[in-house]
């Protein structure tokens, strides 16, 4: 599995203040999109995230969102390695995603970008 990247997840109280920040750190311009109840904007290799306190302790937990070619074949060497997946793969509006736990206890979301 080729990891592509990783983007730091970063829970802000008002999204709307934060972007111009990331923008102008990074020098890109943020892709926004909810999830669930959750906005999110994805500036360069940051994901800010803002909403529901209930729902922000569950994605504080997840350290990174790792980028991979294909969510399957991740699935298939994180099972080998002996790690917990704890959700998913599911599909999503840009690929599919799932959520594992490491076998150190690490969590990390992995992400690719195949259109069923």
């Amino acid at each position: 599995m080729e990891i592509l990247g990783a983007s730091l997840r970063i829970c802000v109280d008002d999204l709307e203040t934060a972007i111009p920040f990331y923008e102008r750190l990074s020098g890109g311009r943020a892709l926004r999109f909810e999830r669930g109840d959750v906005q999110v904007a994805a500036v360069g290799s940051f994901l800010l995230m803002s909403g529901p306190e209930s729902e922000l302790e569950v994605l504080r937990k997840v350290a990174a969102t790792i980028a991979v070619q294909d969510v399957g074949a991740a699935h298939r060497l994180l099972d080998d390695l002996g790690a917990r997946v704890l959700a998913g793969p599911m599909a999503t509006p840009v690929g599919h995603t799932l959520l594992a736990m490491h076998p150190d206890g690490s969590v990390f979301e992995y992400v690719d970008q195949h259109r069923d």
